[in-house]
């Protein structure tokens, strides 16, 4: 008989499973469990802990300056912003600076053409009075001096007031010295006032008391002016002139107010405009006190058109034109 061995029977599923989850578990235990030197572990752990909190204190030292640094850097950016302003600012100031250089310039330009005006009106008026060998014996100091009856027309404007009333004193007296004897005199402003007002439309008798009466006068006598002689001039024609006097009108002043200096001299002209081939009615002479001709700077337009206003009508008129150069007596 044919014995057949015994088979040896497969190990299980159940076996496997629990072998499996054994050496797991070992491999786990062998993963957490600590390996080494505890203390060395612990003293690494410390370690550990101390770099990480002094990480943590870099860090919040970092945002600190992080914070410190945005506000300076915001300050700085509104510095900036004010310094752009500033900048802004300066120049519009350096544009406005510019154009007012570029007005003063111009404004120089125009005052030089004015001032040439001013010499070359000089230069002719002194190459017209210079010496002539047929000029007459009545003539003094290049002022004819033929005339009976002398009225003053005077600038009683602030600006005479101020600063060339004691010259036009002076000067007052000059023109009285160079007439001994008139048969009339009269003193108006500029604007027709008379300076006393009983005499209107009469003629003050000459004599040294009526002289002395009217540079004494001067001292208060300040009626409204509007520092233009057409009126004064206009009145003195109007209301003296006859045919059988010889009359010269003296206008003092320091400037002229007026727009237009043709208009002026052509009305005055159609006024004083004798018959053909006569002389004008009444002689018109003329002195220019340099109340706006300051050394050293431009005269006023209002006293170039004077100067040029009155050389007009004092050569138109039969008379001369003196511009005086100092305000001292």
């Amino acid at each position: 008989m044919i014995k057949r061995r015994r088979s040896i029977p497969e190990a299980s599923v159940s076996f496997l499973d629990v072998i499996s989850c054994g050496f797991g578990a070992i491999v786990l235990l062998l993963i957490i469990a600590p390996v080494g030197d505890p203390a060395a572990l612990h003293e690494a752990e410390r370690n550990l802990q101390a770099v990480v909190q002094e990480l943590t204190e870099k860090l919040f030292d970092a945002r600190g300056e992080s914070v410190v640094l945005s506000e300076d850097l915001k300050s700085r950016k509104e510095q900036l912003s004010d310094f752009e302003q500033r900048i802004a600012r300066l120049r519009a100031q350096l544009a406005s600076v510019e154009k007012q250089s570029r007005e003063i310039a111009q404004s120089k330009i125009v005052e030089e053409e004015q001032l040439r005006l001013a010499l070359q009106v000089l230069t002719e008026e002194m190459q017209r009075l210079a010496p002539d060998d047929r000029v007459e014996s009545q003539l003094i100091g290049g002022v004819p001096v033929d005339s009976e009856y002398v009225i003053f027309v005077i600038d009683t404007s602030g600006s005479m007031q101020m600063a060339a009333w004691r010259r036009l004193q002076v000067e007052m007296l000059n023109i009285l010295n160079i007439y001994p004897s008139v048969k009339g005199i009269q003193v108006m402003n500029d604007m027709g006032q008379y300076m006393f007002e009983d005499t209107r439309r009469a003629w003050m008798k000459d004599s040294p008391e009526t002289r002395r009466r009217i540079i004494n006068e001067l001292n208060t006598w300040a009626p409204f002016s509007n520092s233009s002689p057409v009126e004064g001039i206009n009145a003195a024609i109007q209301t003296y002139y006859r045919p059988d006097r010889k009359i010269s009108i003296y206008t003092l002043g320091d400037d002229f107010s007026g727009r237009s200096i043709r208009a002026v001299v052509k009305a005055v002209e159609n006024l004083n405009q004798a018959q053909l081939g006569s002389e004008r009615l009444v002689r018109i002479h003329a002195i220019g006190f340099p109340v706006h001709f300051t050394r050293g700077r431009t005269p006023s337009g209002a006293a170039i058109k004077f100067a040029a206003l009155m050389r007009e009508l004092s050569y138109n008129n039969g008379g001369t034109f003196i511009g005086l150069t100092e305000l001292q007596p």
